[in-house]
């Protein structure tokens, strides 16, 4: 007979998340995560697989987190200032204590990006692709712009928000604040 699991999967998987996110997937040893989650190897072998498995479910986790802000852009009216808005809240946790830096989906991207694990990547172009989605549907509101300047300047939103992404593991509050108000200067 199985043995009941002792902890709760969604609340180890949310420790290994903030884990990952802080160090990153390589610097992230097995026995960093048994001392985080509470957990020892052989239960997170049988819940998860292993390391990469559980770096999948952390990397769910974190989209769930993220989809509330993701929800409010999504759900937004009023264009370019929506994107600028989702630029602010996407960096708001980094300034408030908490001691997560960027985006654990673009540090993902960057320590991934020349990896052959086809199912990270995957994560990473899904998120990226709805994301450059959401940006060309917000920038379409301005029905003076033509499909190339609303695909150009998608493009380079999303590549600002890699950038914004990777400053905020570095950058004051105020040089980020500088920085998302530069990109929309001529958005």
């Amino acid at each position: 007979m199985a043995r009941k699991k002792e902890y709760n999967e969604d609340q180890v998987v949310e420790k290994a998340m903030h884990l990952f996110w802080k160090n990153g997937y390589e610097t992230t040893s097995m026995q960093m995560l048994e001392k985080e989650m509470g957990i020892n190897k052989f239960s997170i072998y049988s819940s998860f697989g292993n390391k990469h498995g559980l770096f999948l479910e952390s990397l769910k986790c974190y989209k769930a987190k993220v989809s509330v802000i993701l929800e409010k852009f999504k759900n937004a009216t009023n264009g370019v200032a929506d994107i600028k808005q989702f630029f602010y809240d996407s960096v708001d946790a980094n300034y408030k204590g908490h001691d997560q830096k960027g985006c654990l989906v673009t540090n993902t991207y960057n320590e991934f990006s020349e990896s052959e694990d086809q199912l990270i990547k995957e994560e990473m172009i899904s998120f990226m692709d709805n994301l450059k989605e959401l940006f060309i549907e917000k920038l379409k509101i301005n029905s003076t712009k033509d499909e190339a300047t609303i695909l150009k300047q998608a493009n380079y939103l999303l590549l600002a928000k890699h950038g914004l992404a990777a400053a905020a593991r570095v950058n004051s509050q105020k040089e980020i604040e500088d920085y998302i108000e530069m990109t929309f200067v001529n958005i």
